[in-house]
């Protein structure tokens, strides 16, 4: 990281306490009105505004504004700003953070201050966000189950939301309610810092750039707990496996829409049997309250609709604390399942139906480059109806072929008919389809009307 001006950054600072930091220019400083989270200034355009509640906050144009905001001001305006961390150097909350070409990032007290200009940004900007609130666990009304179940600060915890919904100001809450409440040690990696805690939790930068090398030294300090902010891209949640794998007990904030889609951005990063042990609870916050508790467990069983002996790992996704079973987690062929178990319409297929379907589906038009029609006829068998001079390439020699899907679909019983004899509430797939070995007859749908007594059907199982 460099320094600007001879302005050295401070990787080891602490964050200021909420509401707190240094007085800015007078027109910055008039923005900051109590409500406002986010103030948006940009070359030869109105300021505006964020503001409001948590999970309500309002993009207000200021309209009145007196000051001009050219690009000549925003940049005396930025190094004003610059100015200002120099000035109060002996606060270990006022530092720069990031220094990077055509973007720097400010901390002044709980203040984050982003400049960007050409030709990284179209035009010169400053963008300043603050925290519009902070609580404790307690403001939570949380049930005493949950609380406890946080008590356990050896766990793997996700929380999740939109931006704007209250993630980081839930994790903060937590972190200090483990500090104080609980006796936990607690550090935080984040890029950039920007929870609001107390001076005793030390909040760790990537270290050089890299937050691997940012858990490499977690794992020195023994922390009893972490906070891992922001975990976005795919080496972020490979990271947080390995700590959490590790035996520290982690929680992370990520960006979903839902509890489940928490789940689903993990999965493919860790092994399916590991899933459980990095993660077990997520919370699902919004508008600053907590919506959903997800809980995952391990198990081996057969999955819902699939017969008893073929058990396999199964996660189970269970709400908290009803118990209430939502969906199930296991390998399906070379894919991961994620299946709900509720939620669907009497006459669709099961989840796993559906999935054998599709997967029947792929791996016929692979084999014979055409599609087929498939009817279930029961929970563990299904027939599939194809071109009759194809059904012998289907089957494979022995059967081998017919083996090899039953087995990926987990034992579903399959049987191979030509399209002739396929039912007539079926639409035949290949409309113009024709079997021209078969006598110059075509084997489409429309003629098995016209065959007589000798006509053939293709049976296999």
């Amino acid at each position: 990281m460099r320094s600007v001006k001879g302005l050295p950054a401070r990787p080891s600072a602490i964050m200021a306490t909420h509401g707190d930091h240094p007085t800015l220019p007078v027109h910055l400083e008039s923005l900051l009105m109590d409500d406002v989270h986010t103030v948006f200034l940009k070359a030869d355009c109105p300021p505006r505004v964020k503001r409001g509640e948590i999970g309500a906050l309002k993009l207000v144009e200021i309209e009145d504004s007196s000051e001009p905001s050219d690009t000549l001001f925003l940049e005396q305006l930025e190094e004003d700003l610059v100015a200002l961390v120099e000035e109060h150097r002996h606060r270990s909350d006022c530092f720069l953070e990031i220094d990077r070409k055509g973007c720097r990032v400010i901390q002044l007290g709980d203040l984050r201050i982003t400049s960007a200009w050409p030709p990284f940004s179209d035009a010169r900007e400053i963008t300043v966000v603050r925290p519009v609130a902070k609580l404790s666990i307690g403001d939570y009304d949380l049930d005493e189950r949950l609380i406890e179940r946080l008590r356990n600060h050896h766990r793997g915890v996700f929380i999740c939301g939109r931006p704007g919904s209250g993630k980081t100001t839930l994790a903060q809450a937590i972190a200090e309610y483990l500090d104080t409440e609980v006796g936990a040690m607690v550090k935080t990696m984040e890029a950039p810092r920007d929870l609001q805690l107390e001076q005793r939790i030390t909040q760790y930068a990537p270290l050089e750039g890299d937050l691997e090398k940012t858990a490499e030294i977690i794992f020195l300090v023994r922390p009893d707990f972490v906070i891992f902010d922001e975990v976005r891209r795919a080496r972020d949640f490979e990271i947080f496996a390995d700590v959490r794998l590790a035996g520290v007990g982690l929680l992370g904030v990520t960006h979903a829409n839902s509890a489940l889609e928490a789940i689903q951005r993990l999965i493919g990063k860790v092994e399916l049997g590991l899933v459980s042990q990095v993660l077990d609870t997520i919370l699902h916050v919004e508008s600053g309250r907590i919506q959903q508790v997800l809980e995952l467990r391990m198990t081996v069983k057969p999955p819902t609709g699939m017969q008893e002996e073929l058990a396999r790992p199964v996660i189970e996704v269970v709400e908290f604390p009803s118990g209430k079973l939502t969906h199930e987690m296991f390998a399906f062929g070379s894919e991961i399942a994620v299946v709900p178990l509720e939620g669907r319409a009497t006459n669709e297929l099961s989840p796993v139906k559906a999935m054998a379907k599709q997967h029947m589906s792929n791996t016929i038009r692979q084999w014979v480059g055409v599609d087929c029609q498939i009817k279930f006829s029961g929970e563990s068998s299904a027939t599939i109806y194809a071109p009759s001079n194809m059904i012998s390439t289907l089957v494979g020699r022995g059967g081998e072929n017919v083996k090899q899907l039953q087995n990926e679909l987990g034992g579903i019983r399959l049987s191979i008919e030509s399209f002739d004899d396929m039912p007539d509430d079926l639409e035949q797939p290949n409309r113009f389809w024709q079997d021209n070995r078969k006598n110059g007859r075509s084997g489409g749908r429309d003629n098995r009307k016209n065959k007589g007594k000798g006509g053939r059907k293709k049976s296999y199982r």
